[in-house]
């Protein structure tokens, strides 16, 4: 805790005295800090930085870390939005993905979230190999029920080296369906626009006015600092991220030597990561501003190559943007990667 104030002091001209509008503690599990260490963080940004007085405050908490004690006191700090990891409303689900907590706690402790937060995101997963359409309706109408106002929905991948891969690799589970996968998300959004929730990002859906504040400025690609370990920075020219070891991160601060790597973005990749991540958004790729910053050439070249994607009904043109449908939302990534720049 202390090394994470230090490094914000050090870091306060990153941002160039930008007002700070959001602040994001996660990923891991910051709900099982005491509420004090979280106090002691809040307090030190807003000692070194000049906070927006209506900044988005979002803490990620599992469900098992969730008391009416710990709500009230996370409110009475200034955290003003959460995100809970709730994965799934089925026993067997949680268990075959070993999350810590159980159906209950996920049900019960949304409950009590509900009574003291307006602003609450949920994490839910789609395309196990457990998960039934009908098991994926009940748990989308139980969110719905709850009134959360916004869903964060990803569908299962396998990463290596994880328990689940092995299972899968020793033929002890059952593999990811990919068909199943793509189907249950064309579900969602169905479902979700029917009950007046807006697609705004391809695993991002909300009611009006809760929309992510902090993910939409990566999505824009708005500047961002990091602090702790791992954590990423984007000034608009380079990006640069932390080690990963906290005993090597806590020395590297209190000696004046942070240990971090970094890059300086090409042209082509920042390109590319324009092409990318404003493609998954509702809004999409403005051609406009693609030629403002990157010359006409390069709006001509992606203009040609998107013919295929509009004929196939993967994306349609409005105005100056161009916009994924339902299908293409499904191959975002490669249509993206089809556009890029070598």
């Amino acid at each position: 805790m202390k090394a994470l104030v230090k490094e914000a002091e050090k870091e306060k001209d990153y941002l160039q005295g930008e007002k700070i509008n959001t602040i994001y503690f996660g990923g891991g599990t910051p709900s099982i800090l005491e509420v004090s260490d979280l106090e002691f963080l809040i307090s030190g940004l807003f000692k070194n930085y000049p906070v927006s007085a209506d900044a988005e405050i979002t803490l990620e908490a599992n469900p098992d870390d969730i008391t009416t004690d710990k709500l009230k006191a996370w409110k009475g700090i200034g955290i003003n939005r959460l995100s809970i990891g709730i994965q799934s409303f089925f026993e067997e689900e949680l268990k075959w993905m070993n999350r810590a907590h159980n159906a209950q706690q996920a049900i019960g402790n949304l409950q009590l979230a509900r009574k003291e937060f307006g602003n609450i995101t949920i994490d839910l997963i789609y395309g196990s190999p457990l998960l039934t359409d009908e098991m994926w309706k009940q748990n989308v109408d139980r969110a719905i029920a709850f009134e959360i106002p916004h869903l964060s929905c990803y569908a299962l991948t396998v990463e290596e080296k994880t328990p689940l891969y092995k299972l899968i690799n020793t033929e002890k589970t059952a593999d990811v369906d990919n068909e199943k996968q793509a189907r249950q998300f064309l579900l969602l959004m169905q479902w979700l626009r029917e009950k007046g929730y807006e697609h705004y990002e391809v695993s991002n859906f909300a009611k009006p006015g809760f929309r992510s504040r902090h993910n939409s400025s990566y999505w824009k690609g708005e500047k961002y600092l990091g602090l702790g370990p791992s954590a990423h920075s984007y000034n608009g020219m380079e990006r640069r991220w932390n080690v990963a070891n906290n005993n090597l991160y806590i020395k590297g601060i209190n000696e004046n030597c942070p240990e971090r790597e970094k890059e300086t973005l090409t042209s082509a990749q920042k390109l590319n990561e324009f092409i990318m991540i404003s493609l998954r958004t509702k809004e999409g790729m403005d051609l406009t501003g693609l030629e403002k910053e990157f010359g006409p050439k390069e709006k001509d070249r992606i203009k040609s190559k998107i013919e295929k994607f509009k004929n196939n009904n993967l994306i349609c043109i409005n105005n100056s943007f161009i916009q994924l449908t339902d299908e293409g939302m499904l191959r975002a990534d490669g249509i993206a990667s089809e556009l890029f720049s070598n």
